[in-house]
Protein backbone atom coordinates (compact mmCIF):
# COMPACT_ATOMS: atom_id res chain seq x y z
CA UNK A 1 0.00 0.00 0.00
CA UNK A 2 2.61 2.70 -1.35
CA UNK A 3 -0.15 5.03 -2.07
CA UNK A 4 -0.64 6.18 1.62
CA UNK A 5 -0.34 9.89 2.49
CA UNK A 6 -1.14 12.42 5.06
CA UNK A 7 -4.81 13.53 4.06
CA UNK A 8 -5.21 16.35 6.01
CA UNK A 9 -5.08 17.86 9.71
CA UNK A 10 -8.44 18.40 11.57
CA UNK A 11 -8.48 21.38 14.09
CA UNK A 12 -11.35 21.65 16.55
CA UNK A 13 -12.44 25.54 16.62
CA UNK A 14 -15.76 27.07 18.51
CA UNK A 15 -15.79 29.46 15.46
CA UNK A 16 -14.91 28.91 11.63
CA UNK A 17 -15.07 32.78 11.04
CA UNK A 18 -11.93 33.44 13.53
CA UNK A 19 -10.14 30.22 12.69
CA UNK A 20 -10.23 30.67 8.76
CA UNK A 21 -8.51 34.22 8.68
CA UNK A 22 -5.22 32.78 10.00
CA UNK A 23 -4.96 30.02 7.12
CA UNK A 24 -5.75 32.74 4.60
CA UNK A 25 -3.39 35.01 5.64
CA UNK A 26 -0.76 31.79 5.24
CA UNK A 27 -1.46 31.51 1.63
CA UNK A 28 -4.17 28.61 2.24
CA UNK A 29 -7.09 28.78 -0.24
CA UNK A 30 -10.79 27.74 0.91
CA UNK A 31 -11.81 24.84 -0.98
CA UNK A 32 -14.86 24.48 0.57
CA UNK A 33 -17.52 24.54 3.35
CA UNK A 34 -19.56 21.65 4.14
CA UNK A 35 -22.32 20.29 6.81
CA UNK A 36 -21.81 16.92 7.86
CA UNK A 37 -24.77 16.47 10.29
CA UNK A 38 -23.81 12.62 11.01
CA UNK A 39 -20.84 14.22 12.92
CA UNK A 40 -22.04 17.03 14.36
CA UNK A 41 -19.67 19.84 12.56
CA UNK A 42 -19.43 22.58 10.39
CA UNK A 43 -16.52 21.88 7.89
CA UNK A 44 -14.11 24.51 6.12
CA UNK A 45 -11.22 22.62 3.83
CA UNK A 46 -7.90 25.11 2.81
CA UNK A 47 -6.04 23.73 0.56
CA UNK A 48 -1.94 24.65 -0.42
CA UNK A 49 -1.99 27.18 -2.96
CA UNK A 50 0.42 24.45 -4.84
CA UNK A 51 -2.10 21.68 -5.24
CA UNK A 52 -1.88 18.29 -6.37
CA UNK A 53 -2.85 15.38 -5.49
CA UNK A 54 -0.13 14.58 -2.03
CA UNK A 55 -1.20 17.65 -0.84
CA UNK A 56 -2.25 18.22 2.89
CA UNK A 57 -5.28 19.74 3.54
CA UNK A 58 -6.16 21.61 6.47
CA UNK A 59 -10.12 21.12 8.02
CA UNK A 60 -11.19 23.79 10.17
CA UNK A 61 -14.17 21.82 12.37
CA UNK A 62 -17.10 23.84 14.62
CA UNK A 63 -19.44 21.86 16.37
CA UNK A 64 -23.18 22.28 15.86
CA UNK A 65 -23.85 21.56 19.47
CA UNK A 66 -21.90 20.65 22.52
CA UNK A 67 -22.72 17.04 22.42
CA UNK A 68 -21.21 16.23 19.63
CA UNK A 69 -17.74 14.80 19.11
CA UNK A 70 -16.26 18.24 18.49
CA UNK A 71 -18.15 19.87 20.74
CA UNK A 72 -17.47 17.11 23.31
CA UNK A 73 -13.48 17.41 22.64
CA UNK A 74 -13.59 21.22 22.72
CA UNK A 75 -15.36 21.34 26.30
CA UNK A 76 -12.80 18.65 27.30
CA UNK A 77 -9.08 19.66 25.66
CA UNK A 78 -9.98 23.07 24.01
CA UNK A 79 -8.86 24.24 20.63
CA UNK A 80 -6.60 22.64 18.86
CA UNK A 81 -5.53 19.67 16.58
CA UNK A 82 -8.05 17.10 17.04
CA UNK A 83 -6.81 14.47 14.60
CA UNK A 84 -4.54 12.98 11.80
CA UNK A 85 -6.02 11.91 8.32
CA UNK A 86 -4.55 9.05 6.52
CA UNK A 87 -5.36 8.71 2.93
CA UNK A 88 -5.42 4.95 2.32
CA UNK A 89 -6.39 3.73 -1.13
CA UNK A 90 -8.64 0.89 0.24
CA UNK A 91 -10.21 1.85 3.52
CA UNK A 92 -12.12 -1.71 4.17
CA UNK A 93 -8.76 -3.83 3.57
CA UNK A 94 -6.92 -1.06 6.32
CA UNK A 95 -9.38 -1.77 8.67
CA UNK A 96 -9.30 -5.28 8.44
CA UNK A 97 -5.28 -5.23 8.47
CA UNK A 98 -5.08 -2.75 11.49
CA UNK A 99 -7.67 -4.69 13.55
CA UNK A 100 -6.31 -8.10 12.53
CA UNK A 101 -3.18 -6.77 14.22
CA UNK A 102 -5.32 -5.89 17.64
CA UNK A 103 -5.56 -2.03 16.64
CA UNK A 104 -8.25 -0.81 18.47
CA UNK A 105 -10.88 1.00 15.71
CA UNK A 106 -13.35 3.32 16.58
CA UNK A 107 -15.15 2.83 13.61
CA UNK A 108 -15.20 -1.04 12.47
CA UNK A 109 -16.93 0.08 9.26
CA UNK A 110 -16.72 3.30 7.07
CA UNK A 111 -18.60 6.31 7.32
CA UNK A 112 -19.66 8.98 5.67
CA UNK A 113 -17.22 11.62 5.47
CA UNK A 114 -16.96 15.25 3.79
CA UNK A 115 -16.70 15.84 -0.23
CA UNK A 116 -18.20 12.38 -1.11
CA UNK A 117 -14.92 10.55 1.06
CA UNK A 118 -15.86 7.58 3.58
CA UNK A 119 -13.49 7.59 6.89
CA UNK A 120 -13.06 5.55 9.41
CA UNK A 121 -11.25 6.43 12.99
CA UNK A 122 -8.54 4.70 14.88
CA UNK A 123 -8.43 4.74 18.68
CA UNK A 124 -6.03 7.26 20.18
CA UNK A 125 -5.20 3.88 23.02
CA UNK A 126 -3.82 2.33 19.81
CA UNK A 127 -1.45 5.32 18.36
CA UNK A 128 0.35 6.97 21.08
CA UNK A 129 -2.45 9.37 21.95
CA UNK A 130 -3.32 10.51 18.33
CA UNK A 131 -6.82 10.71 16.67
CA UNK A 132 -6.46 9.07 13.36
CA UNK A 133 -8.69 9.16 10.58
CA UNK A 134 -8.35 7.04 7.21
CA UNK A 135 -10.16 8.46 4.68
CA UNK A 136 -10.70 6.99 1.08
CA UNK A 137 -11.40 9.41 -1.44
CA UNK A 138 -13.85 8.82 -4.21
CA UNK A 139 -12.02 8.03 -7.70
Amino acid sequence: MNDITIDHVGIATSSLSKASGFWEMLGFIRSGDQLNENQGVRIQMFDSPRIDANNTSIELLEPIGPDSPIGRFIAKRGEGIQQLAVRVPDIRAMISKLSDSGVRMINEEPVPGASGSIIAFVHPSSTGGVLVELVERPD
